[in-house]
């Protein structure tokens, strides 16, 4: 059943905890799994998040990062400096305003990000390859849903930073 807004439907107590337990599982086993065989050290969550940021959007700016990433700017400029460090972003200098400095990420960094995907890509490959047609069926149908409710819990934090 779809929800709109307003709409009342009744949900099985049950389902929240279960994809949140579900969710955070599968999260940790891939994580483990990847970093087991990973050669370099592996990097914080929040480097990591701060490092896709800049490769999905170069330019931006420490206070755009923060905002997006809902963490304090200082905290922001804190990760900025130890990826500047790491040789994995760069700072650039933006013409209109001489103090302003968008983040961009070096080709070290696009190269780590994108082999930690394809190993992400082929574990999950391998893994799928266990499952039987009906489990692969209830997983593509459920994609639509999972990225929807990424936007709803999106938009819910940036309400609740509205107010």
């Amino acid at each position: 059943m779809e929800a709109t807004a307003g709409s009342v439907h009744t949900i099985s107590p049950e389902l929240a905890p279960a994809l949140y337990q579900a969710v955070r599982e599968l999260r940790r086993v891939v994580r483990r799994s990847l970093r087991r065989s990973w050669p370099l050290d592996p990097l914080p969550p929040a480097e990591v998040e701060l490092l896709r940021l800049v490769a999905d959007q170069p330019g931006v700016r420490v206070g755009e990062a923060a905002e997006r990433l809902r963490l304090a700017p200082n905290t922001v400029s804190s990760l900025v400096r130890r990826l500047v460090d790491a040789e994995l972003l760069v700072r650039i200098r933006i013409d209109e305003d001489a103090r302003a400095v968008g983040l961009h990420p070096t080709s070290m960094a696009r190269r780590r990000l994108q082999h930690w995907q394809d190993r992400g890509a082929q574990l999950f490959d391998r893994s799928l390859d266990q499952l039987s047609a009906t489990e692969h069926d209830a997983l593509r149908h459920a994609l639509p849903a999972l990225m929807h409710l990424a936007e709803v819990i999106d938009r819910a934090e940036d309400a609740d930073d509205q107010r």
